[in-house]
């Protein structure tokens, strides 16, 4: 008999886990998401992507402010086995993972004890990791800190940014989590504790943290454009920079310093160390494009800084 499962995740990296075991015959009972908000220029209400996938379904939806206090009555009337969350967004409390019969799985985006918290992918690209992955935990009151049963690693490409990757590991996710069931189901699943003196934790990002140090090095700047894209976004002054390449470049302007900006050299600032090529770049209002497309009708001045109100002085 299939297990009883309730499914818990809001965005794009949950649908694939759901999918998963929609697809391979587990009983998904109910999908836990937060609640609908406003999106867009019109601020029209629109379905997460999980709800809309368990909404094609079929599968029952529930959108608790805080599933500790208005989630807990809906949760227990469905007599979950077992619960699964993927980016769910709400921290449970010990009242809601004790109503599972086998406890709550969790599928996280890095090879935990690493980068626990919200955004694990942006701050692995940031920190300039060349290898991340997935984990699948038995979830506690902590943050991602309860027992580890599976994880795979999984290389970064070298210009992948946030957005690309939490796309491959959605579906690395979802591949694991069913290994990791059918293991929970043979009594064959390893479980181990986390070891604390190798735990990192990093926080929510909020788009004010968008701001390139441009005193930072070339490198750092590439890793931190690919961590912040596409969401809250990376900027230099009034300019958003959503793709860039790092440059060889050992002369002693300040930071930010325009060194070329043309739409045959495209656009080139100092950093800290280096330079960076700016490959695409959005201006106020404007869509994003190459910055040798925008150069051919748009004047930066080589010399100048991109970031005129502020000075980088070494």
């Amino acid at each position: 008999m299939a297990l009883r499962i309730v499914f818990m995740g809001t965005p794009d990296y949950g649908v694939p886990s759901l999918k998963a075991l929609v697809e391979n015959g587990y009983d998904v009972v109910g999908v836990f998401c937060q609640p609908d908000k406003p999106s867009g220029r019109g601020k029209k209400i629109t379905f997460c992507p999980v709800k809309q996938y368990a909404v094609e379904q079929g599968i029952p939806v529930f959108q608790p402010m805080r599933t500790r206090v208005d989630g807990v009555e809906p949760l227990r009337n469905l007599a979950p086995d077992l619960c699964v969350t993927a980016a769910f967004g709400h921290i449970l409390s010990q009242e809601v993972l004790d109503i599972p019969r086998l406890g709550t799985v969790n599928v996280h985006a890095s090879l935990l004890p690493a980068y626990r918290g919200s955004a694990p992918v942006n701050w692995a690209l940031i920190k300039g990791e060349k290898v991340t992955g997935v984990t699948t935990m038995m979830t506690d009151k902590g943050m991602d800190t309860g027992d580890i049963l599976m994880k795979r690693e999984v290389e970064v490409k070298p210009d992948e940014t946030a957005g690309e990757l939490v796309d491959r590991l959605a579906q690395v996710g979802a591949e694991l989590l069913i290994e990791t069931l059918h293991a929970i189901e043979n009594g064959t699943c390893p479980r181990e504790k986390q070891d604390e003196s190798k735990a990192s934790y990093y926080p929510l990002l909020k788009k004010e943290m968008g701001k390139m140090d441009l005193t930072k090095s070339a490198e750092e700047l590439h890793s931190f454009v690919r961590g912040m894209t596409p969401w809250p976004g990376a900027y230099a002054g009034m300019y958003k920079v959503l793709k860039t390449t790092v440059l060889a470049h050992d002369g002693n302007e300040a930071p930010g310093t325009i060194l070329a900006a043309d739409p045959k050299q495209g656009l080139v600032i100092k950093a800290g160390e280096g330079a960076l090529k700016i490959d695409i770049i959005q201006a106020p209002g404007k869509k994003a494009m190459n910055a040798c497309d925008y150069l051919r009708g748009n004047k930066m001045e080589v010399g100048a800084n991109i970031v005129p109100d502020e000075t980088h002085a070494e």
